[in-house]
């Protein structure tokens, strides 16, 4: 079976920023981590767990290779797979990343498909992922306030810090379909 999913970053808006995927059905929670990584453009240098529901959730999907706690309520990621979890369309689940940042994503089971694909695929997207470690959403929502405002004390040093050259800018709007499914062909 292929899975169809919806991943939305919560929290950010104007514009939204997320993703729609299908993966096969036998993926494990970590091979999914990476793809949701590769999808959003993070970098995979952070913690990450998946649960139902966020933090206030007993049962929590992770690296248990940094977490090597005993009856603590978690799964290795590498050992549960999304067909053991996700049983219907419509249903919701979270990914947290970075717990300093707390990127809390939302994912929603859209659909359910008969086959198999070679690798993971992404459909459709909106909205440019936050650069790693500028402060969560609250950093976010700062950070766009500042690349707009050419005026902004702080205009400059965040250009640098982003590696923005003179002439470029930061388009908080983009999203290039074909960049994300050549980053998702690693995984045939």
């Amino acid at each position: 079976m292929i899975f169809q999913f919806k991943i939305q970053i919560s929290g950010i808006s104007k514009p939204t920023v997320w993703r729609r995927i299908q993966v096969n059905a036998e993926t494990s929670f970590h091979d999914f981590h990476e793809i949701i990584q590769d999808a959003f453009g993070w970098t995979t240098t952070h913690l990450y767990f998946f649960s139902e529901k966020g933090y206030q959730s007993a049962f929590q999907i992770q690296e248990i290779d940094h977490f090597d706690y005993d009856g603590d309520g978690s799964d290795n990621a590498k050992e549960v797979f999304l067909n053991e979890i996700f049983k219907k369309e419509k249903q919701t689940y979270r990914y947290i990343y970075d717990f300093g940042d707390d990127w809390n994503h939302k994912i929603t089971l859209e659909k359910i498909l008969d086959g198999e694909i070679d690798f993971p695929i992404c459909l459709a997207g909106k909205g440019k992922c936050p650069p790693e470690d500028c402060g969560g959403v609250w950093g976010f929502e700062a950070l766009k306030e500042i690349l707009n405002n050419p005026e902004h004390p702080e205009y400059e040093e965040n250009r640098d810090w982003l590696g923005l050259e003179e002439d470029e800018t930061w388009d908080f709007d983009e999203f290039d379909l074909d960049e994300v499914n050549e980053l998702l062909k690693d995984f045939a």
